[in-house]
């Protein structure tokens, strides 16, 4: 591919020589001859004038640079586009292995393939061009819908409902026992879990995440929403649309998330809180209670902003602390007519 040619695929405006020709993609200290590479920030600019790329994805042209640029809005989702060119995915071969196990009463759709060792129950239900691969397992009255992948060793519990192209990462648990108990007579006693989950369209969920059934009714993870590896989220959660969140996020029983909702790593919600749409939580956030659309940090979580100023002044606190005594002890003097100003 020449650079015109990739300049059309995103819509870019081209700088420079269109004939180049483009053979991979890399970093921009990596980039060898014949690669792209893009800058996102105006601090990765200095890397240009070593750089061996064939060509830059740039937001704005850098001036004198000997390599052709293809100006975009946005540098990051063009270089995404080189990728998904330059490293499609591979399209597994359709069809159910000899040595996965699929229930008589469970429905196939068209295109289907089922690595072997997968388990597949009565009543569930697979979607056309969906992916199965080795491990997983599908519980009764399960359905699944098109164009999905799911990766090794995934648990899809009975029940649970998961819309079309959604990716499932591996060791994920989804519909797992909500946390539920009820002390009575010196016993924490069980309290049955019998709801379910639902998940929307075009949903990604990382490794290790673990995705409670209701206690009634239904977990939600809504349409477009991305879970990074290792969260938690607890019974009768309901996650907004295209919300984003990271690693070891945990998120309690009850909460409701709005739309566009960004959690920041490990940080945490307290049950039964609500997050309304377009707020963003710090990495290791502590949060309870209805939080307006804002932007929050620490634990407990307050604005951002005062956040920031307060972690500014910790590190001062012990030389602030010998101000405040050397202070406390000259006023203690002054009122027993120890201190004189010798001035």
């Amino acid at each position: 591919m020449n650079v015109k040619e990739f300049a059309e695929i995103v819509s870019g405006e081209l700088i420079g020589d269109p004939a180049r020709i483009i053979t991979g993609v890399a970093g921009v200290k990596e980039a060898g001859e014949g690669d792209i590479t893009f800058i996102s920030a105006p601090q990765y600019i200095r890397h240009l004038s070593e750089t061996k790329a064939a060509c830059v994805i740039v937001k704005d042209p850098v001036p004198g640079l000997p390599i052709p640029q293809i100006k975009v809005h946005n540098p990051h989702y063009a270089f995404a586009k080189a990728l998904e060119f330059f490293y499609p995915k591979t399209v597994p071969v359709a069809g159910i292995s000899d040595n996965a196990f699929v229930a008589d009463k469970a429905s196939i759709g068209d295109d289907v393939a089922i690595y072997p060792f997968a388990y597949i129950s009565d009543h569930a239900d697979i979607g056309k061009g969906t992916v199965i691969m080795p491990g997983v397992f599908i519980g009764d009255h399960a359905k699944i819908g098109k164009g999905c992948h799911i990766f090794p060793n995934v648990t899809i519990r009975e029940g649970i409902s998961i819309g079309d192209r959604v990716t499932i990462h591996a060791g994920t648990v989804i519909g797992s026992d909500g946390f539920g108990y009820v002390f009575e007579q010196g016993e924490h006693y069980k309290i049955p879990q019998v709801g379910g989950v639902i998940i929307e369209d075009d949903v990604e969920i990382g490794s290790n995440v673990s995705i409670d059934r209701a206690t009634i009714g239904n977990t939600i993870i809504r349409k477009g929403t991305k879970i990074d590896n290792l969260a938690q989220i607890a019974h009768n959660v309901t996650i907004g649309q295209k919300s984003l969140i990271v690693a070891q996020v945990g998120i309690a029983g009850s909460t409701q998330l709005g739309d566009f909702v960004v959690m920041g790593g490990q940080s945490a919600v307290a049950d039964h809180s609500t997050l309304e749409s377009g707020t963003m939580i710090a990495a290791q956030a502590g949060i309870k209670g209805n939080i307006a659309k804002g932007v929050y940090g620490g634990s407990p979580a307050i604005p951002h902003a005062t956040w920031l100023r307060a972690q500014a002044l910790f590190g001062r606190l012990p030389e602030m602390n010998r101000k405040i005594r050397e202070l406390e002890n000259r006023i203690s003097r002054m009122e027993k007519g120890e201190d004189h100003d010798e001035h």
